[in-house]
């Protein structure tokens, strides 16, 4: 495979990796805080309505998440291309 090719694939894989990512992030953040936060607010968290939670402190544990995710699916990505330091 030539470079050029190599690189357009590594690229396509790390859009859609970032894509998928960014919209789990935004259907927590958005949808579970504030889209769906009244059928949410049906479940009680620690106390508090689930939608509630969400937008208060579950879209940042989602996203920190989603952090760690990130760094291991393009770890293996880079081995798989060839671009790692090891």
């Amino acid at each position: 495979m030539s470079d050029q090719k190599h690189a357009t694939a590594y690229w396509k894989e790390n859009l859609r990796y970032l894509l998928i990512l960014l919209s789990i992030w935004f259907l927590c953040s958005y949808g579970a805080g504030i889209l769906f936060v009244d059928q949410l607010n049906a479940i009680k968290l620690g106390g508090f309505p689930l939608g509630f939670w969400f937008a208060q402190q579950g879209s940042m544990y989602v996203f920190v998440i989603l952090i760690f995710v990130y760094v291991r699916l393009m770890n293996k990505l880079d081995k798989k291309y060839g671009f790692d330091n090891d």
